[in-house]
């Protein structure tokens, strides 16, 4: 059989190539249905790195049900949230910010924090809204990653009375994936790729290497385009930045949510490049975008598979 064909293997779906301004994506939380969501629709996680996780199949009419099988899979770290901020919308819009009344030293290593805070929670008058979202942030400082915590925007579960009282009774206090992820068995994973630097157009869309006697090079072009219209499209295979691009993996199916005893896990420690983890954790199936010490964004699944919430695993052990 001949091998096939692909003169150009980039897609315009992605465009323009450029790196990313910020670690966190910004997300549309109305469009992300609640789900099995559970008082938040998202976290922050940090990406420890990928082991083989034993499992057990229990997904009915499965070839393999009740036999054990190794899956690849990758360890996310999950420290605990705090909110910073809650934010009130009207018709879509921000109608009103409170901030929380205790932060965090490290927070001024992102945002200059005032020196009171003029309104409290309970002066808010509900009725002159119709949508809560908190900002929360990171400690990475609890897991001896780095001192400048990670901000973002995170939607809430529910109608507005749930939302308004978990906000007021989570103020000051600590968010851990237990409160969040209880009962979800699939997730979206918002982060950057590997940043590759500046890249030919081989490598960055996947042009067909040419003659080798060809002329000014073999690693290049063929045609960037006709004598007329006289300019380059955009639309043509150019070098340039590759990586560092903000991408979602859909439907990820969780495997085990886990927090680490105090002595330490065995299985949990010198993981290469990232160390030993240290707070609560979540084992997902598959691989997922980025390298190690990422900050990513984990959120209720936007559009749910079939296929991967049939899916049913018992999770034994990682290896």
């Amino acid at each position: 059989m001949a091998a096939p064909k692909s003169p150009r293997k980039g897609s315009l779906q992605f465009w323009p190539r450029k790196r990313a301004k910020k670690f966190l994506p910004s997300v549309n939380w109305s469009a992300i249905p609640s789900g099995s969501a559970k008082n938040l629709k998202g976290f922050i996680a940090y990406k420890a790195g990928m082991a083989s996780a034993f499992v057990k199949d229990k997904t009915p009419n499965s070839m393999v049900k009740d036999k054990q099988m190794i899956l690849p899979a990758t360890i996310l770290e999950c420290p605990p949230l705090k909110i910073f901020s809650v934010r009130f919308y009207k018709n879509h819009q921000v109608a009103k910010e409170i901030l929380a009344g205790q932060f965090d030293k490290d927070l001024k290593r992102v945002i200059k924090l005032p020196k009171k805070t003029p309104e409290k929670i309970n002066d808010i008058k509900t009725e002159n809204y119709d949508d809560i979202s908190i900002i929360v942030h990171s400690q990475p400082k609890k897991i001896n990653l780095k001192k400048r915590p990670d901000l973002a925007e995170i939607g809430l579960a529910g109608n507005f009375d749930e939302k308004f009282s978990f906000v007021k009774e989570n103020l000051n206090k600590e968010i851990s994936i237990f409160d969040v992820f209880n009962g979800w068995q699939i997730a979206d994973l918002r982060g950057l790729t590997k940043g590759k630097g500046f890249s030919g157009p081989v490598k960055r869309f996947g042009v067909k290497l040419r003659f080798h006697k060809t002329e000014k090079g073999q690693r290049k072009v063929g045609s960037i385009g006709p004598w007329h219209p006289p300019r380059v499209t955009f639309r043509v295979p150019m070098a340039g930045q590759m990586g560092m691009f903000t991408r979602v993996h859909y439907n990820q199916k969780i495997i085990s949510l886990g927090k680490t005893p105090k002595g330490g896990d065995e299985k949990l420690k010198n993981i290469k490049n990232y160390g030993d983890i240290k707070t609560d954790y979540i084992v997902l199936a598959g691989s997922v975008q980025g390298p190690a010490k990422r900050q990513l964004l984990i959120t209720a699944p936007l559009r749910g598979s079939k296929m991967q919430l049939k899916k049913n695993y018992e999770f034994i052990k990682l290896r």
